[in-house]
């Protein structure tokens, strides 16, 4: 009897999982494995390219080949009328995101008769070439090591700075000193002294992570116990936290506003195309840095969810918005009140063996929720028009001015440059030590090329297991 009931109970949850009929994606994308941004332009290494082709191949497996296809969507040869890609001008997040369209969509073998008879066959065996469109902030994000220097957000910007001056920042300033004193062997040859505390966490860290996965040798090894390098990565972790969101002043969340409303832009254009009928739109990828992972993890309160979206996304990882229905869409697109979305995050390159898992988003507790509510609660600091971003962001000059009242410019407030490695005047000092830059850069450059490398993984929640092979030198 029991053996019977449960085999009851298998075939109807078969049931329901074959009804279930995924109709578009909307995923956001970290780039792989790159050389340290103190020693920029930062380039992708062999090992990130690696990072984001597998990725590529894992989700071909999952929407275009495998049980949660995407509905109508091109198995093999790319329409480009169903896949829009997006990535910052830069060099790190571009190339990232070709190589994860080379796993998406691999090369086709292609051959062509001329009206002479002569045949054509394709270059690198049909190798498909794929537009990367650009969006509009984020450019040079991985030679910054300041996140918001890549923002021309004038009120983020000041927002962000304003963590310099929290009793939180402050406190770890302060009792964290010893620890960082410690580690001056290990990276005085690249930092100054006064350089290495809190106040640049995330960059000293950087350095410290990029050593350890490319590295055959590092000045002082032994102060780099496993306690102390993940102190070193949860340190880091709540500087940029701090940087990217805050509950009481969300605009310094910037980043995952616009993220937020470039989804239900995108997802409305899934949604359009299905009712009337045309078979486009189906898959929306943008790669970006981890600021707008932290800060979109803070707006949808998915810190509610797990403890783990506190910190910085590891290389090559993915979240994706799943457009879904469980009515029948075999005669025609379901009825709006008959689409879910549900939300997916794998830290690190997902794969077969260690697949994107499931959220719940915006502080509740359901694994999917209607696209009306989805949409409600995204709307609630979605930016999704330029005017939009000026008004949030202050800014009065460039694109803004046609909604400015006053024609001034409102970047002007925030004390802080726009472009290049320049970093914020209010940060007073923050990321101070990229001003020696020119000096330091030789040194770090022989600290960097006087060993082999080898590859190590870094923190779990659904990242794949550690790998070990050898790369090009950083």
């Amino acid at each position: 009897m029991q053996l019977t009931l449960a085999m009851s109970l298998a075939s109807a949850f078969a049931s329901v999982q074959a009804a279930e009929t995924i109709l578009g994606a909307y995923m956001f994308h970290r780039h792989g494995d790159r050389t340290p941004k103190a020693l920029a332009p930062t380039n992708l290494t062999a090992l990130g390219y690696d990072q984001v082709y597998s990725s590529g191949q894992y989700y071909r497996s999952r929407y275009l080949t495998g049980d949660a296809r995407i509905k109508g969507m091109s198995e093999d040869i790319v329409r480009l009328s169903q896949l829009a890609v997006t990535a910052p001008v830069d060099n790190v997040l571009q190339n990232s995101a070709q190589g994860f369209l080379q796993g998406l969509f691999p090369p086709v073998q292609t051959e062509q008769t001329l009206a002479s008879g002569e045949k054509v066959h394709a270059p690198m065996d049909g190798y498909q070439l794929i537009p990367i469109n650009t969006v509009d902030t984020g450019a040079g994000s991985e030679d910054n090591g300041w996140l918001q220097d890549a923002s021309s957000c004038a009120n983020a910007k000041t927002s962000s700075n304003a963590f310099f001056n929290s009793a939180e920042y402050k406190d770890l300033l302060k009792k964290t000193q010893g620890f960082y004193d410690a580690l001056v062997p290990v990276v005085n040859e690249t930092f100054d002294e006064q350089y290495i505390n809190f106040k640049n966490a995330y960059v000293v860290y950087d350095l410290i992570n990029v050593a350890e996965i490319h590295n055959t040798s590092i000045p002082s090894s032994d102060l780099l116990t496993n306690e102390t390098l993940l102190q070193l990565r949860t340190l880091a972790d709540a500087h940029e936290f701090g940087l990217a969101y805050n509950a009481s002043d969300e605009m310094r969340a910037i980043s995952g506003m616009q993220l937020a409303g470039e989804v239900l832009k995108y997802m409305n254009t899934t949604i359009k195309s299905g009712q009337s009928g045309s078979n486009t739109n189906k898959f929306g990828v943008q790669f970006g840095a981890y600021a707008t992972f932290l800060s979109f993890f803070g707006l949808a309160d998915l810190t509610h969810a797990n403890s783990d979206f506190y910190g910085v996304t590891d290389y090559a990882s993915s979240m994706v918005f799943e457009l879904f229905t469980n009515a029948d869409a075999s005669n025609g697109f379901p009825a709006t009140e008959d689409l879910q979305v549900r939300f997916l995050f794998h830290n690190g390159t997902a794969s077969n063996t260690s697949e994107p898992k499931v959220y719940p988003l915006f502080g509740g507790n359901d694994d999917a929720i209607s696209w009306d509510l989805f949409s409600s609660n995204m709307n609630k600091f979605a930016v999704s028009t330029t005017k939009q971003w000026c008004n949030k962001c202050g800014n009065t000059t460039g694109k803004c001015a046609a909604f400015s009242e006053d024609g001034t410019d409102g970047s002007a407030n925030a004390n802080s440059s726009n472009g290049g490695s320049h970093m914020s005047a209010t940060v007073g000092g923050v990321i101070g030590a990229f001003v020696t830059l020119a000096v330091v850069l030789g040194a770090l450059a022989a600290f960097m090329l006087l060993g082999g490398f080898r590859l190590v993984s870094k923190k779990a929640m659904g990242a794949r297991p550690a790998q070990v092979s050898e790369v090009t030198k950083v």
